[in-house]
Formats: structure tokens, sequence, C-alpha cells
């Protein structure tokens, strides 16, 4: 997991997106898919970390589980009810079901997955009858930074 500081000051939402896109390009650079998240409390980072799924062998180890696991540590409890996730891609169902289990009370995420995600695109999680809770959702915050990241770390792949 990731030491990341926590400064005296509180970070606006988009300085918490700020540093997910740091996660994300620390990911990039350790040759995950630049996927970053953070989670906060009241303005205070709990957590923060990008993708790890190469890293440890565990196709489940999404920078938004990464996040959801170590908060949840720190605060003893499997709900994160006053808690806010920023994440730099739309969440995949995977992630979104765990954000809906860990009772998140908001959501804001970056660039949309038209082909893995499952707030706004896919199934839609938040939006089915089953889903026992579903945060307040924000889309679009650095948006371009975060598609940027995805669209140059892909391109670099096939070239």
């Amino acid at each position: 997991m990731t030491k990341s500081p926590v400064s005296a000051a509180r970070p606006s939402a988009g300085g918490f997106m700020d540093l997910a896109l740091a996660e994300a390009r620390a990911a990039a650079a350790r040759g995950e898919v630049p996927i970053g998240a953070v989670l906060v409390r009241d303005g205070v980072l709990l957590a923060a970390d990008g993708n790890r799924t190469l890293e440890l062998c565990d196709p489940t180890a999404h920078a938004e589980v990464q996040v959801i696991r170590a908060a949840c540590e720190k605060l003893a409890s499997q709900r994160l009810p006053d808690c806010d996730l920023y994440v730099t891609l739309e969440p995949c169902p995977m992630c979104a079901a765990a954000i809906s289990f860990a009772r998140i009370r908001r959501l804001y995420f970056g660039a949309g997955d038209p082909k893995g995600g499952a707030v706004e695109n896919g199934v839609r999680l938040f939006g089915q009858p089953t889903c026992h809770h579903a945060p307040e959702v924000y889309s679009g915050l650095a948006e371009a930074d975060a598609a940027g990241l995805l669209r140059d770390f892909f391109r670099d792949r096939r070239d």
C-alpha cells in the first residue's frame, strides 16, 4: 500500500483527484494499468493506492478495492458510510459492488469506461433494484487527464 502524505491543509475535490491521478501515474510506472484511487473521510485522507493486480498476482487488487481494504482496516470497520472515494476511471462491476457493500457515501470518478464501467455504463449497478446502497455519484472530474493517462499507457503498449 502506498503511503501518501497527509497535509495539514485539506485538499479540495480536485485536490483529491490530483492525488488519485498521482497514484495512477505510480501504477503506470510499475507497469500496471494506470488507475488510482483515494478514500477520504471528513476531508482527511484515509488511503491512497493504484492498481496492483500484476504486482500482487491478484485480479481483485484494483485501486478501489485496495483503498477500501486499507480504510476498513484503519477504521476497524467493514462499512465506510461517511467516506468519499475518488478514482480516475469509472469503476468496474467488482469495484462498484465493493463500493456498495462498503456503504461509501460519495463516488467521484474521472473518465467513463464504456467497455468495463458499471456505474454510468454497462450494468449500472447502483440503479439496480438489488443494489443495497448507492452512493452519490459525480463523474467527469479531471476526465481529460485520467483518459489521457490510459490512452498513453495503452498506446505505448501497442507501439
